[in-house]
């Protein structure tokens, strides 16, 4: 989520009401781009049967999503500071929308795919379009950091019960039902934006950056489609060594580029403070954890012991309630006592959590699991709010929001890491191999846990933290 500093000055003040009506319509979308983030998860195996596909089309059809989101984040964010941010946000619903329908109606693997890239570009139009717009709505700090809370807590709870609501869909009327679903959110969110939220820009608007932007993409994409298609490239010697060092060079090219641009897509330089760096690999580790536990949990329950995908999607409850609770424990905590606690308190639960899925495959039962999953989502819930205040702590206002919008970046990379390397992990095993084919992925996320230890300690340096970092 891209947060901008910049309120139009023109704007003209809304009514209490109005404001919050505003709110209320951009969360409700942003609620359905993080649900669409993990409720395709449950319907994977439904989708893998009707499409006859394996473990990689199923990568490719969720990562199709998050890649294309996280490149387009911050170019679409300068797009509505230039153009207009109700214009794009309205177009990022159209787009959503369109490439929801063509999803619920794909008559093949490939189709779907694209049309899940397709609805990246939209969620990356919405994304950080619709937190720029409220907080152009809500001008008074006190008020506006009310809503923004408000915001983080309906964006945490898409995400977590996104499987939840997944799973029920598919096992009642299908997995395009899954697709189907948010069509009528989006056209009643189409009338209520024409309804009341008002135009706005940004005082001062950034430059494209479209060769940045290529080299983005293509080096995402370049590095989640090996980590994915690395088993079957795994007796091809040429490929195994072309591939990683044709993505190394786009990454120094980036670099390179970004370095020398007067107002690059991404700094590099924001790189060389050690709590903002600290805090964009923190934010990609909590995403890897969150999106691997879902992917390698949906898939044991459902195609070894059998589950249906509502029962599945039933099991992820803990995880949505730990990640809900936690998520405003954390706020209070970094108030009184900067990020530090909460981040500590994130990486423990979630090392935990790792390292009971991983001992819960040699149980009985499932009631180990449940468990270990509530203590990652436990983990998560105390985790996204002090990483992006992490993140931007001692930078200047101007900045904040580039820094912003990296971590979300991350985020979504983040995501798409966790669900190429734990298909990986499990390509090519049978039902009955997938705990034991797990096992690495669980010591992964609690791996992920012990980063935000890391982060931790790196906030506790960071020269100007305060328990209230500019978010």
């Amino acid at each position: 989520m891209t947060i901008s500093q910049q309120v139009s000055p023109v704007s003209p003040p809304l009514s209490t009401r109005r404001r919050w009506t505003v709110l209320a319509v951009c969360a409700t979308a942003m609620f359905l781009i993080g649900l669409d983030t993990t409720i395709v998860n449950v319907a994977l195996p439904d989708i893998g049967r009707d499409l006859r596909t394996d473990t990689r089309g199923l990568q490719w059809t969720v990562d199709a999503y998050t890649i294309v989101f996280a490149g387009l984040l911050i170019t679409s964010g300068s797009l509505a500071d230039r153009y207009g941010r109700r214009r794009v946000f309205r177009t990022g619903l159209v787009i959503f929308g369109a490439a929801s329908l063509a999803c619920a109606l794909a008559p093949s693997l490939e189709v779907l795919i694209a049309a899940r890239a397709l609805q990246g570009v939209g969620a990356s139009m919405l994304s950080p379009v619709a937190l720029a717009i409220v907080v152009n709505a809500m001008p008074e700090p006190r008020e506006r950091a009310r809503a923004i809370g408000i915001w983080a807590s309906v964006f945490g709870l898409s995400m977590a019960t996104g499987p939840v609501l997944g799973g029920a869909l598919t096992t009642a009327l299908g997995w395009r039902a899954v697709f189907w679903a948010g069509v009528p959110i989006v056209l009643a969110a189409l009338l209520l934006v024409a309804l009341v939220v008002p135009e706005s820009r940004g005082h001062r608007h950034r430059r494209l950056d479209l060769p940045g932007q290529v080299l983005l993409m293509t080096s995402i994409g370049l590095g989640v489609g090996l980590l994915i298609e690395m088993p079957r490239l795994h007796h091809a010697t040429a490929g195994l060594i072309a591939g990683p060092l044709l993505l190394a060079v786009l990454v120094l090219a980036f670099v390179q580029v970004e370095t020398r641009r007067p107002q690059p897509l991404m700094d590099p330089a924001l790189f060389r403070r050690p709590a903002f760096a600290g805090a964009v690999v923190g934010a990609a580790a909590v995403f890897v954890a969150l999106n691997m536990t879902l992917f390698l949990n949906t898939l044991y329950l459902q195609e070894t012991l059998g589950w249906s995908a509502a029962r599945a999607g039933a099991a992820t409850l803990p995880l949505a309630v730990g990640a809900t609770i936690c998520a405003p424990i954390a706020g209070t905590l970094m108030g009184r006592r900067g990020p530090r606690m909460p981040l500590l308190l994130a990486g423990g639960f979630l090392a935990v959590g790792g390292l009971g899925l991983l001992l819960a495959g040699d149980r009985e039962g499932t009631g180990w699991a449940l468990l270990a999953l509530a203590l990652v989502g436990i983990g998560i819930g105390f985790a996204n709010a002090p990483l992006t205040t992490t993140a931007v702590t001692g930078l200047p206002k101007e900045r904040a929001g580039v820094a912003g919008g990296t971590t979300s970046a991350a985020r979504q990379v983040g995501a798409a890491i966790g669900i190429a390397v734990g298909g990986s992990l499990v390509a090519d095993v049978d039902a009955a191999g997938l705990a034991a084919a797990s096992r690495p992925g669980w010591i992964i996320v609690s791996g992920c846990g012990l980063v935000l230890v890391a982060v931790a300690a790196l906030s506790a340096q960071s020269p100007g933290r305060s328990g209230r970092g500019d978010e």
